[in-house]
């Protein structure tokens, strides 16, 4: 699927040398769109979170996923023209709502591109979308090849302990799908060392501890429960097989 941007400004000036100079480094026929928000009725501003396919000529790891906030002046036909880089649309998301967008008007990213595998990936990415400035980003990276992954790494300024966390994002071609996970640390250089090793699971954030505690229980009931109401088998019963858990997956690259 390809929605190819036009940023409308042909009539139009920009305001400044920095929006001059940020309009020019875009290059519209590399920008695919994964959401958009217009104001109506004069497209007075407009909130656009894409891919960059160009972001690959470069440095290797560089963040591929761009916002872009244009802001009209039909009075003056002019413009400002902002922009930023990310690793994951929802930090994408979350910089354009800082920036005034309505946060419902660019939630949705459009069809054609990798879904979440999971509700825990939806609530996580929502979490990121809705923090505000609550995450300050240390660094990010994206890459195409396997692990077909992207992550960013973060400082949580609202967290109790292990403030350091790493948003890690995993792609499934096969599937269309992806997967996003929290994991934290107690400074960026244990945070760094995971990233660097990966010699154990991601460190699951303190707070959600009791979360996950308490679904694992309410699974064990319910499996427990299921159980006693099946009748007994015989000795010579075989249990069915495992279905096996979905395989992981992340929009390191959703396209």
């Amino acid at each position: 699927m390809t929605v190819e941007l036009d940023f409308g400004l042909d009539d139009f000036e920009p305001a400044d040398a920095d929006s001059a100079y940020a309009q020019q480094g875009m290059w519209p026929g590399a920008l695919t769109v994964l959401a958009e928000h217009h104001t109506a009725p004069y497209r007075s501003h407009s909130y656009v979170v894409a891919h960059d396919s160009s972001a690959t000529w470069g440095v290797p790891g560089d963040p591929q996923v761009v916002a872009i906030k244009v802001a009209r002046d039909r009075s003056q036909n002019t413009f400002t023209f902002e922009s930023a880089y990310h690793a994951t649309p929802s930090f994408a998301q979350n910089w354009l709502i800082e920036r005034g967008c309505p946060p419902e008007r660019i939630a949705h990213i459009n069809a054609g591109f990798m879904k979440p595998a999971d509700d825990l990936t939806v609530r996580i990415e929502r979490q990121i979308r809705d923090s505000g400035q609550r995450y300050e980003v240390l660094d990010a990276q994206s890459w195409d090849d396997d692990p077909c992954e992207t992550w960013t790494l973060t400082r949580d300024t609202g967290a109790a302990e292990a403030p350091v966390r790493v948003f890690l994002e995993e792609a499934d071609f096969a599937t269309h799908r992806y997967t996003m996970r929290e994991g934290s640390f107690a400074d960026e250089d244990a945070a760094r060392h995971w990233l660097d090793k990966r010699t154990s699971p991601l460190p699951q954030p303190p707070e959600n501890r009791g979360e996950t505690a308490t679904l694992r229980t309410r699974a064990a009931l319910t499996r427990s429960a299921g159980a006693s109401e099946m009748p007994k088998a015989g000795l010579d019963a075989h249990s069915a097989p495992s279905t096996g858990t979905a395989q992981r997956l992340s929009p390191g690259r959703s396209m």
